[in-house]
């Protein structure tokens, strides 16, 4: 009995436990159903109120559009007509719309191979492909390189026309409202033609008719099937599939064009199997060197000008026939394998000439402007203007022998030495060894202050090798500071720009002539032009010779791997620089052969209709380097300059401005002639052209009276 009831009891219990399982899966079931019909209500909701408000939003986009005639008008970019000096156009910037092809007259094959390229749902999506934008999300969730992210047609329109080329959320959501405007207010036709007419397809190109005059040299009423399936090809990147960029990159793309209309049934197999390599392109005319100076005076329109698309017309300083000349130079006496670069400066610093490559259509890289290159000898310019204006004349004698200066022992091109000389045979011959010595004796810091002073603009070492140009520059930086010599002393400013204008002829700026500083006194900068008249007429710069007065220094750095030449003649100063872009060894390469040959055959012709200048190379010196008395070598107060630590001119300090407001002086360390009085307190470094706090006078004017016999002289 007692088993029967604990069997019963058992199965009692199992049929609860069943009961309470079933009842709380019923349970469970209505709570889901619950939540999620809620959820279905709330997200329902929400869709709604989000459809109401895009509803809004395209309804309000699209009365906000302006009409198709308007669209027509409507240019999305700035044309920029550049001039020479002389009114001469030099080039033309910016796009070329050509003639506008309505949708009737344009070739059924271009629309088919723009549709099936670019938009094979175009036909059928309201604006924005859903499969598309479900694969743009992929896209941003995956992070799955392997697929891509295409607008439609109608959005690439949207974004060209409306907006910028951002890759942000906002602006794709709002290419998306105004696609689906544009096909709310628009056809398909109208769309299809707004985009055919205004989509970029490279080199200047906007719409197919200017793509297909300057690809295939006719409208684009005539477009073949091949030549359609170029252009199509090159509007996802027009720089890489442009034929005159890549042919093969070009071509190589129309297959695929020409395969996805096969696929998508707009062209037959046999139509489709056209070779786009037989194409016949247009001969492109070849792009001159001036497009070296556009591309560096140009950029500066975004500081002279307000924005604007408006089309403009810019007047360079560019002398045509002087950069035909400069460009013929630099081609004829380039080493095999090397590059060279040319600038040439007027005297109020005006672009005569620009050549930044020996060919623009094979490297358009800018080596006047852009390249960072030792000068090598060159550099020593700066040595020796700090050695003159630190009391060092070009007769005083120096010597050539070894010299170690920490741990550094320069050797001379010739190996040998030649003893006692003078400063100017030094640097005609480019002495490394005395070079060395002044820009130790002057200071290296001051000589890396006097090339700020004269325009370098990159980072200045001040190691000892620095005096034999180890520090690298730009060449227009060079070539500026040789002019501010020519300037006899002031500061020159290159510029590239005399005017613009709109096409009206409206004048929108119009060049200023900078303020010019003087860098070195007077005697300074005659005693440079002294040393570097000597350089080429006996010295290493011999070839650089033009039958008439030059001025200029060589510079060849270690292992042939640089070649410099940088003179003035007449008023025009014009720097020359050749090597390799990859830094490897010319052999033969030295700034008196092929830079100096160059910068001859180009002076020759520049100069030709200028009179003969001679250099002013007398030496009027200052009291304080003719009078032997220690009060006349501090100078007149009135032919002082003053520096900052970073070699940059600041304002000569009031009367009875205390120490330090000179701005931070800095002076010739170790220079030939330090005041023979100690200087206390933080007061000023003294050099040539700064001035040192007058001493107490140690005796009475009686006392000197008496033991001179006569009267003190005036103080």
């Amino acid at each position: 009995m007692e088993k029967r009831g604990s069997r019963r009891a058992r199965v009692e219990r199992e049929r609860r436990a069943t009961v309470r399982s079933a009842s709380a899966a019923e349970d469970n079931g209505r709570g889901f159903a619950f939540w999620a019909r809620r959820a279905m209500l709330w997200g329902g909701g929400l869709a709604l109120l989000g459809a109401l408000f895009l509803g809004l939003a395209v309804a309000f986009a699209a009365r906000s559009l302006p009409t198709f005639q308007q669209l027509k008008a409507t240019q999305n970019a700035q044309t920029i007509v550049v001039r020479a000096r002389d009114g001469s156009e030099i080039a033309e910037l910016g796009p070329n719309y050509g003639e506008w092809i309505s949708y009737s007259r344009i070739p059924r094959v271009m629309k088919d191979a723009m549709v099936a390229v670019e938009d094979r749902r175009f036909y059928m999506h309201p604006g924005v492909d859903p499969l598309g934008l479900a694969r743009a999300v992929y896209v941003a969730v995956s992070g799955d390189e392997r697929i891509s992210a295409t607008s439609t047609i109608t959005q690439q329109l949207a974004r060209n026309v409306f907006l910028n080329s951002n890759r942000s959320l906002d602006r794709k959501l709002r290419e998306g409202v105004l696609a689906l405007a544009l096909e709310v207010k628009f056809t398909k036709e109208e769309i299809l033609e707004l985009y055919l007419n205004k989509v970029y397809f490279g080199g200047g190109a906007y719409g197919i008719d200017s793509a297909a005059r300057t690809f295939f040299s006719h409208p684009a009423t005539r477009l073949s099937v091949g030549e359609a399936a170029i252009i199509a090809g090159m509007v996802k990147a027009p720089s890489n599939y442009s034929p005159t960029a890549d042919i093969d990159a070009a071509v190589g793309r129309a297959e695929v064009v020409l395969s996805l209309m096969r696929e998508q049934g707009y062209l037959s197999a046999a139509a489709a199997s056209v070779d786009p390599s037989t194409v016949r392109l247009k001969a492109q005319k070849a792009q001159t060197s001036a497009r070296y100076f556009t591309d560096w005076a140009l950029p500066q329109l975004e500081l002279l000008l307000p924005e604007t698309t408006e089309p403009i017309e810019v007047w360079t300083t560019i002398d045509p026939g002087m950069q035909r000349a400069a460009t013929t130079a630099i081609a004829r006496h380039s080493p095999r394998g090397a590059q060279g670069a040319l600038v040439s400066l007027d005297r109020d610093g005006a672009v005569l000439a620009l050549v930044g490559g020996t060919d623009y259509v094979k490297t358009n890289y800018n080596r006047a402007t852009n390249a960072l290159r030792q000068p090598g000898s060159a550099w020593k310019l700066f040595v020796y203007l700090a050695a003159l204006e630190a009391g060092y004349k070009p007769n005083d004698r120096v010597v050539d022998t070894p010299v170690t200066i920490d741990g550094w022992s320069p050797r001379n091109s010739s190996g040998g030495h030649a003893g006692a000389i003078d400063l100017r045979t030094a640097f005609a011959y480019s002495i490394n060894t005395v070079a060395a010595q002044l820009g130790n004796e002057v200071g290296f810091g001051t000589v890396a202050s006097m090339a700020k002073r004269f325009g370098i603009t990159t980072p200045i070492s001040t190691n000892p090798s620095m005096v034999l140009g180890s520090n690298e520059v730009r060449l227009i930086d060079m070539t500026r500071a040789f002019a501010a010599v020519s300037n006899r002393g002031a500061s020159v400013e290159p510029y590239g720009i005399l005017k613009v204008t709109s096409t009206q002829g409206e004048v929108l700026y119009s060049h200023e002539r900078a303020n010019s500083i003087q860098l070195v006194p007077d005697y300074v900068a005659a005693g440079i032009t002294d040393l570097l008249q000597t350089a080429v007429n006996t010295g290493t710069g011999r070839a650089a010779q033009i039958g008439r007065p030059v001025a200029g220094k060589t510079g060849t750095t270690s292992s042939n791997k640089d070649g410099y030449f940088v003179g003035f003649s007449s008023g025009i100063t014009t720097g020359v620089w050749m090597g390799r872009d990859d830094n490897r060894v010319i052999p033969g390469l030295q700034g008196g052969t092929a830079p100096a040959r160059a910068f001859s055959a180009y002076m020759r012709y520049a100069v030709a209709k200028r009179p003969v200048e001679q250099f002013d190379t007398e030496l009027k010196l200052p009291d304080w380097q003719l009078e032997p008395d220690a009060e006349a070598m501090q100078g007149d107060p009135q032919d002082y300059y003053f520096i900052d630590e970073d070699g940059n001119l600041v304002e000569r300090p009031s009367p009875g401005a205390g120490p330090g407001d000179a701005g931070g002086l800095e002076g010739a360390d170790g220079g030939r002639d330090q005041p023979p009085f100690p200087v206390e307190g933080e007061q000023p470094t003294v050099t040539r052209g700064s001035r040192a706090p007058e001493p107490e006078q140690a005796a009475s004017d009686d006392f000197l009276d008496e033991a001179t016999g006569g009267d003190p002289p005036p103080r």
